[in-house]
């Protein structure tokens, strides 16, 4: 059986999983010590779980780790934990599948799309500011303001496309 292709923007393999918590949780040490927020223990468990996998991450999954954790948590506990986290740009959420992702990358000009494997769950995130700038001119054609923008682009990633040609 032939090994996948690796590609970069889904790859996780040949990468130090745990030097990549490591730098998502010193990066929000930095965000929030810059803005002024705070960290909490549980608002860190919580950036940590998610960025565990890779994958997106269900609020209902980080409230069973965490209710196993730390005894029986309420829902509100990691529904706020998320609620700041998203407001402080360190996560995502991903609509379609109603799950959440680390952010490690700055969106300051360009915001952020998403390719998602259906197979694998993988997700990969993408900037491309001729996208941001081909909705902000279809918008700005309609007169239209926008205040929100979710792309999401679902599909099969190479190493999903490679490993269903090799099993038929």
């Amino acid at each position: 059986m032939k090994e996948p292709t690796s590609n970069p923007i889904f790859d996780a393999h040949g990468h130090n999983h745990d030097a990549c918590i490591a730098d998502a949780l010193a990066h929000a040490d930095r965000i929030c010590a810059e803005r002024g927020l705070r960290l909490t223990t549980i608002r860190r468990r919580v950036l940590e779980l998610i960025w565990d996998n890779h994958r997106p991450t269900k609020a209902y999954d980080l409230l069973d780790t965490i209710s196993v954790e730390r005894g029986n948590a309420a829902p509100p506990t990691v529904y706020r934990a998320l609620d700041f986290l998203l407001d402080a740009g360190l996560i995502h959420k991903i609509e379609s599948l109603n799950a959440f992702i680390g952010c490690d990358a700055p969106h300051d000009t360009s915001h952020p799309k998403f390719l998602i494997c259906r197979d694998c769950e993988r997700v990969a995130e993408i900037a491309s500011h001729e996208i941001d700038a081909a909705i902000a001119r279809e918008a700005d054609q309609a007169g239209f303001a926008i205040d929100r923008e979710t792309i999401e682009v679902g599909g099969i990633c190479q190493a999903c496309t490679e490993r269903r040609a090799s099993s038929s």
